[in-house]
């Protein structure tokens, strides 16, 4: 892959964590999300390959696990979780690797009796570090009417480039319930609240802008098997804007056992950018997904309309202690 070293520092370095299931990646949406689950612990992951004609552009993979602490000295109504979080993204046919490690914590406190309104704030710290292996780059003064076949000036080439930095993020997040079946939340949350520095070479400093983002959704029962899930997103970071709005309707086959089986078929929008169905499956304490970014935008010539495939799940250990109360889930 051809690219020279100014354009990897604007395209890259702006690329935080980027899922279309935004809603399966709880810990890179969103900090309060932390111990926002009925359960014991839950535990996601999630993978994306994105433009997958364009020779690897973007591999990214997370994972995290999520718990509740002094369940016994906090008011009953009351969540107070505690969360570890990895991530890895692999860009440039692998010639730059980015990878961060996460611990967050969110309290959310209940504003009734039976915790049906909760709010929660939750704070993140996470260690970056970023590694550019220059020997696998091309640079612009290499091209030859032969290709990339020249000698480049660059001083830094065949060099690998390090940087790490210390993180702050921290968010909001309201949810609501009116009985067992219905669930309602609205957030916001700020990462790099810090604006963190990465330094490369003398030359090559780079700061990181805060990326804003503000998301809501919910779902409720449309009929005796069937649930309508909806949500969006509107994210904001250094010029560059996302929106996302869809949702899904939850076939459920067995509604009166204790943990029925529900297939989910619905489709979100990334405005200006791609349409993206989605298929989904619940079964005992699992829930994967699989959603395929298809270009509506100007690059579905070069990506000949596959922005990418992406793969989620997550586990949400139950327990008989476990409290009923109706959680986000899209």
């Amino acid at each position: 892959m051809a690219m020279c070293f100014s354009l990897l520092a604007a395209g890259i370095w702006a690329q935080d964590p980027h899922f279309s299931q935004f809603f399966s990646s709880p810990m890179t949406l969103n900090p309060a999300f932390t111990g926002k689950f009925d359960g014991d612990f839950r535990f996601a992951a999630n993978y994306r390959n994105q433009w997958p004609t364009i020779n690897r552009a973007y591999e990214t993979a997370t994972a995290s696990i999520d718990f509740h602490v002094l369940k016994n000295r906090i008011p009953y109504n009351d969540i107070w979780g505690v969360g570890l979080a990895g991530y890895t993204d692999k860009s440039a046919a692998g010639a730059v690797s980015f990878s961060y490690y996460s611990l967050s914590t969110a309290y959310h406190k209940g504003l009734d009796e039976d915790g049906y309104h909760q709010l929660g704030f939750g704070a993140q710290a996470t260690y970056s570090n970023m590694l550019i292996n220059t020997s696998k780059l091309t640079f612009e003064d290499q091209l030859t009417p032969f290709g990339f076949t020249g000698v480049t000036k660059e001083t830094f080439s065949g060099l690998t480039l390090k940087s790490n930095y210390v993180d702050v993020n921290a968010g909001l997040l309201y949810t609501a319930s009116t009985n067992d079946n219905n669930n309602f939340y609205a957030g916001v949350s700020l990462y790099h609240i810090n604006r963190p520095k990465q330094y490369f070479t003398s030359n090559a400093n780079y700061e990181l802008y805060p990326r804003a983002t503000f998301h809501a959704g919910g779902y409720f029962p449309v009929g005796p098997i069937t649930t309508l899930h909806f949500s969006g997103l509107y994210s904001t970071q250094a010029g560059a804007h996302e929106a996302l709005i869809g949702g899904a309707v939850q076939f459920t086959a067995n509604p009166d056992d204790d943990k029925p089986v529900s297939v989910y078929l619905g489709a979100w929008e990334r405005i200006q950018d791609a349409f993206i169905p989605y298929i989904g499956l619940d079964f005992s304490d699992w829930r994967v997904g699989v959603s395929y970014d298809i270009n509506t935008s100007g690059l579905k010539t070069a990506s000949e309309s596959r922005g990418g495939i992406e793969l989620s799940l997550i586990y949400i250990k139950h327990s008989a202690e476990s409290k009923g109360i109706p959680c986000p889930k899209f």
